[in-house]
């Protein structure tokens, strides 16, 4: 999109946004998107190497952008991530976009262990919960605040495989109904997205 076409919709000047996962996939396109209305913006991802990549690509667009090293299943990184973002952003951020996911486990639900199914608890559900918690008093304190939850088809309908996956899904979106309801108060909008297959680097191995 040109940067004449964006003009023409709306600006994300002067708003602040932490949108996690973005160096591949939607989480990317959603970074650039972002940016190009004009926000500022941090995002996170596990690989230094990609990160800095990224990184330097949008400073060369001229994008507002900064990221952080964090793998969004532990707990202490989820909470320095925040940290990181509130001494960035003056202790505010008006949007939060709840990205990371995972779809490498797709099996019959017979076959699924413990461990897989904590994994996918843990990287699709807990993190997007725990993130909206420590993001809400910085959400709060703009008084503007946004959070967009990346949930899928699989949680709206039923497929064949993924059980536990589409259940993270699925409770992704009833939390957005919850905190959209919970948080109004507070200024704070939730929506979830979900979206269908998407073809990028996280579900080559699905058909």
């Amino acid at each position: 999109m040109s940067s004449r076409d964006r003009e023409r919709r709306w600006s994300l000047e002067g708003l602040t946004a932490l949108v996690t996962g973005g160096t591949k996939g939607i989480g990317h396109a959603i970074v650039e998107e972002l940016a190009g209305l004009g926000a500022t913006i941090h995002t996170c991802a596990r690989n230094e190497v990609d990160l800095n990549d990224c990184l330097s690509q949008w400073e060369k667009k001229g994008f507002q952008v900064t990221g952080s090293v964090c793998d969004v299943v532990s707990r202490t990184q989820r909470e320095e991530l925040i940290n990181k973002v509130s001494s960035l952003f003056d202790g505010k951020l008006n949007i939060l976009i709840n990205n990371v996911g995972t779809t490498s486990i797709v099996k019959p639900t017979m076959e699924f262990t413990a461990e897989d199914y904590t994994f996918l608890m843990s990287t699709n559900l807990e993190s997007a919960y725990h993130f909206c918690q420590l993001a809400h008093p910085l959400l709060k304190a703009s008084g503007a605040g946004n959070i967009v939850f990346l949930s899928s088809v699989a949680g709206v309908v039923s497929v064949e495989v993924g059980s536990a996956y589409s259940a993270t899904k699925g409770a992704m979106n009833q939390l957005a109904k919850n905190l959209a309801c919970e948080w109004a108060k507070d200024n704070i909008r939730t929506n979830s997205v979900a979206p269908g297959f998407t073809k990028t680097p996280l579900i080559e191995h699905v058909r």
